[in-house]
């Protein structure tokens, strides 16, 4: 087969409906898109549960497991899976770093913290592990623990903070006798606190910091008198409401102390990262953290593997190898990978395998273009024409073998849950891959085009009442996949496949033989 350059663009967050209900993709003026699908190669591809390494295929994909399987054509265990294949063999709990963060709370008679996002959606944590380690830390004789609850509405529907809530005031019950003290403390939407990425908006973190730690924030008497009352004040959902802090006689129940562990229980680890250097950075100059508590702190993963952050984790994270960049770069050939701030970190170190660093300087060029400040309903088309941009001048300059590229709309803007926006976002990047269409065609590359996973497909659900509400959560729907040629017509093979099958078909197209633990390549 004849080597020559590929374009790879990840829509991200664009799949195909299953449901009908809510699809902004369909909904969308797509003239391109519609007409690769309707005249090109193409399949769907799985891009959650199984096929990307999570526990089942009722847990949804998301950009970073996305990503790890795009770029390295092999299905490792991740996330909630690999979490709870540490939990249930009882590993986590016979780690070291648990024993000193359990032992550092016994030795002071002092607190065990967890933060965290308070839901089970998967994508970035499930409190069904903060409920075994209460349990667990409960059983070797911790008697005073505080969990900082980030409220979800995300990757689950957008109201439905006070479930989990009573569930775990319930559980917390269920294990509480006389000397057993475990409580909420401090709180916020995920999208106001804590939980900013690629440092982006550190004043989030700062928030948090301030909440969970000093316990400086507005004080309400329960979690529920505080969700309820933002509700009611802001119109806002989870995700969006303010910080609170759980407070008695006018103090904080649960500040971050001298001689306290810390756990940070989330998976996931893009938004873990800034509040993990918060802890762990003796030089921390982001923003003024005012007294930092002398505590031990530990994330479920480490987060970041180059960075060695956090220093303290609980699962060793999957040692992903023999990734495409590395088969391209045992063969010289050249690779350029950009997107905006919000997925940069996606086609660069979730794609390489959890790796920061290049495999190679000379033969790897990454590019970040800054993602907008506002929220990104407002601003939907986000960066998609600077990042169009940019793979077309990486595709006019002759220097590339391989480009990737991420155009976040579809996911980014499709968790906002505003369906006009949405519409835009979609057709920003139908008008992107115009652009990048005629660039392959003029200079002659493969194109292809896929997702990560779906969001902007299902914009809507439906319960079991039959009561439709705005759902901001990813999809569990099939992503596209296509080959566009102008000279060659590729066909593709019958089968089931998955995001790990493009790293291998991407091998073909350069004429190369994927390794053995790969999978198959969706072409001969």
């Amino acid at each position: 087969m004849a080597r020559k350059p590929v374009v790879l663009v990840v829509m991200d967050g664009v799949g195909f409906s299953s449901s009908g209900i809510g699809d902004a993709v369909s909904a969308a003026n797509t003239p391109v898109l519609d007409k690769l699908l309707k005249e090109y190669p193409h399949t769907r591809l799985k891009a959650h549960g199984a096929a990307v390494g999570l526990p089942s295929d009722d847990d949804m994909g998301n950009s970073e497991v996305g990503h790890n399987a795009l770029g390295c054509g092999q299905i490792y265990s991740q996330g909630a899976k690999l979490v709870n294949e540490s939990i249930e063999s009882g590993k986590l709990f016979e780690s070291g770093t648990w024993k000193q963060l359990v032992g550092k709370v016994l030795d002071n008679s002092s607190t065990l913290h967890f933060i965290g996002l308070f839901s089970d959606g998967n994508v970035h944590s499930n409190i069904s592990h903060l409920k075994k380690m209460i349990a667990h830390a409960k059983n070797e004789g911790v008697k005073k623990i505080r969990v900082h609850a980030l409220l979800d509405g995300r990757d689950v529907p957008s109201d439905s903070a006070l479930i989990y809530v009573k569930d775990f005031e319930d559980f917390i019950a269920s294990i509480s006798d006389g000397d057993f003290d475990a409580r909420i403390a401090s709180g916020g939407g995920r999208m106001k606190i804590t939980m900013d990425r690629y440092q982006a908006e550190w004043p989030m973190v700062e928030q948090g910091w301030n909440v969970h730690v000093h316990g400086k924030g507005r004080q309400f008497a329960s979690v529920t008198e505080a969700v309820e009352t933002l509700r009611a004040e802001t119109g806002l959902g989870d995700q969006d409401l303010p910080a609170f802090v759980i407070a008695e006689n006018g103090e904080p129940v649960g500040k971050i102390q001298d001689g306290d562990s810390v756990i940070f229980y989330n998976f996931r680890g893009d938004r873990a990262i800034e509040i993990s250097m918060a802890f762990d950075d003796k030089e921390f100059s982001y923003f003024d953290r005012g007294v930092v508590p002398d505590v031990m702190y530990a994330g479920m993963l480490q987060y970041d593997g180059d960075l060695k952050l956090p220093k303290n984790y609980l699962v060793n994270p999957p040692e992903i190898t023999n990734t495409l960049s590395e088969l391209l770069i045992a063969h010289g050939l050249r690779q350029y990978a950009v997107s905006e701030t919000q997925k940069y970190g996606h086609v660069t170190y979730f794609w390489n395998g959890n790796k920061s660093g290049k495999f190679s300087e000379k033969l790897e060029t990454f590019k970040e273009i800054p993602s907008d400040t506002v929220t990104f309903d407002q601003r939907p088309w986000m960066k998609s024409a600077e990042i169009a941009d940019d793979v077309i001048a990486a595709v006019e300059s002759g220097k590339y073998d391989f480009i990737r590229c991420n155009f976040p709309n579809g996911d980014m803007v499709g968790h906002t849950g505003s369906w006009d926006s949405t519409i835009i976002a979609v057709e920003s990047v139908d008008l992107g891959l115009a652009r990048l269409l005629k660039a392959c065609v003029k200079h002659d590359f493969t194109l292809l085009v896929t997702a990560d996973h779906g969001n902007a497909d299902e914009m809507l659900e439906k319960n079991k009442k039959g009561v439709i509400s705005v759902r901001t959560a990813h999809s569990l729907n099939k992503v596209p996949f296509i080959i566009y040629d102008s000279e060659t017509r590729y066909e593709i093979k019958d089968g089931e496949y998955g995001l790990a099958n493009v790293a291998p078909t991407v091998a073909r197209l350069f004429g190369l033989t994927p390794p053995d633990c790969w999978e198959p390549a969706m072409i001969d």
